[in-house]
């Protein structure tokens, strides 16, 4: 058997919408991250020469709002395909046959959803077994039905699969164990957007991650993974960053700050190193301050206000080229303890720790409010309340922004009263 090389990558999600997208936002570089990320996923595998590419599911976000997304992908798999590398894939629930509308023949193979069905590459001794996603909800184990490995070639398990994660939707549930006990050299899997890596025994078991990520729950390095096989076994499994737009959750802890230049001072110290971490890519920060201080008051009381503040902060590191505030919230808290006061003070404060429920009055309050498009901003965490029933807890980040800024008015009051 010689020795090769070869790429894994999932989760392509080219062309994925944007949702929530403030006007200050670098929207078109965002929209085009996916197509980029995909560019440098074909750059690193002609500059690698590697044997095949693995693509393990969702390669496009959902059906196609026109054509232009389905000949993107070809136009570039393509580029392998002229080059001598077979590229190899399954659909995920994303792409599966029934989500996908419109046909273009695919620039490799593309294996069937029937059954899981085996491709051979006899110069390398390697067998990939793999099935594609027929409908978008896949419930059932397909690992079990994959076949037996072939005896002394190089087996591989391409599969869109939850496999134990809680992170997306149970689909092809499976277990590590199950997979390790299969007898494949390696497990292509895709589905999971956070990478992770695992040996067990001679097997290794791989989710390479999404190539770019498309929003902040998304943070940190994406890319694919490059696998290396030495006479038969798998001598390096390593992270390849092809992401060109970076999202990063920076948390600042404001305790003790005396005013809100200090809070700023601490956030700008946090977002010069984010961008010398992001490594030339673009970064896009959610800023959320954190801690007892001071300046809470004056930062819950003109929330719009310290966005801005935070934003000018930003440019101060850096230019908007550079790096974007996707958002700030603010989670401080007074530095006095109201909850231990006594009287009407001391009670609201300690209910603002209680988990609130919608109410009917609540609910139709926000229903009433949302008719009129220009009270609340396209994303406000109280339209949330309008998609949910009485009974149903109340979005979180709507929680806070009220107890922020009630804590602000509760300690103003307390500090004024004779």
């Amino acid at each position: 058997m010689p020795d090769f090389e070869f790429l894994h990558a999932a989760d392509l999600h080219l062309d994925s919408p944007l949702r929530g997208l403030d006007a200050d936002a670098p929207a078109e570089r965002i929209r085009g991250a996916t197509r980029e990320a995909l560019v440098r996923l074909v750059d690193l595998a002609l500059e690698r020469r590697v044997a095949f590419l693995l693509l393990a599911g969702d390669l496009y976000d959902g059906d196609w709002k026109d054509w232009r997304t389905g000949h993107f992908l070809i136009a570039q798999l393509s580029r392998l395909k002229r080059a001598g590398i077979e590229v190899i894939a399954i659909s995920g629930n994303h792409d599966a046959e029934q989500v996908l509308t419109r046909n273009l023949p695919f620039p490799g193979t593309m294996l069937p959803s029937r059954k899981p069905d085996t491709y051979r590459l006899p110069e390398l001794e390697v067998a990939i077994h793999g099935q594609s996603f027929a409908t978008r909800a896949v419930t059932e184990n397909l690992a079990r039905l994959y076949p037996r490995p072939e005896p002394g070639w190089f087996n591989i398990g391409l599969l869109h699969t939850v496999c134990e994660s809680a992170e997306h939707q149970p689909y092809a549930p499976c277990t590590e164990v199950e997979l390790a006990a299969h007898g494949y050299e390696y497990w292509a899997l895709g589905h999971v957007h956070t990478r992770r890596a695992k040996r067990d025994g001679n097997c290794w078991i791989v989710f390479p991650g999404n190539i770019q990520g498309r929003h902040i729950r998304e943070e940190g390095s994406k890319g694919a993974t490059l696998v290396r096989v030495t006479v038969g076994r798998i001598e390096a499994v390593e992270h390849h960053a092809l992401d060109v737009l970076r999202w990063k959750h920076v948390q600042v802890d404001a305790s003790g700050a005396a005013d809100t230049d200090a809070v700023l001072a601490r956030t700008e110290l946090l977002l010069d190193q984010a961008l010398i971490e992001a490594e030339g890519r673009l970064l896009a920060v959610r800023v959320t301050l954190t801690g007892a201080c001071a300046a809470h008051a004056a930062m819950a009381r003109r929330p719009e206000d310290l966005r801005a503040q935070v934003r000018a902060a930003a440019l101060a590191v850096a230019d908007g080229s550079e790096l974007w505030i996707e958002d700030v919230r603010i989670r401080t808290r007074p530095e006095a303890a109201l909850a231990a006061q006594s009287g009407a003070v001391g009670d609201l404060a300690a209910a603002l720790d209680r988990p609130p429920a919608i109410d009917s009055a609540m609910h139709e309050f926000v229903s009433q409010l949302v008719k009129d498009p220009d009270l609340l901003e396209k994303d406000h965490p109280a339209l949330a309340i309008r998609e949910g029933k009485p009974g149903d807890p109340v979005p979180d980040e709507l929680v806070q922004r009220a107890r922020a800024l009630l804590l602000a008015e509760l300690m103003a009051g307390s500090s004024s009263a004779p």
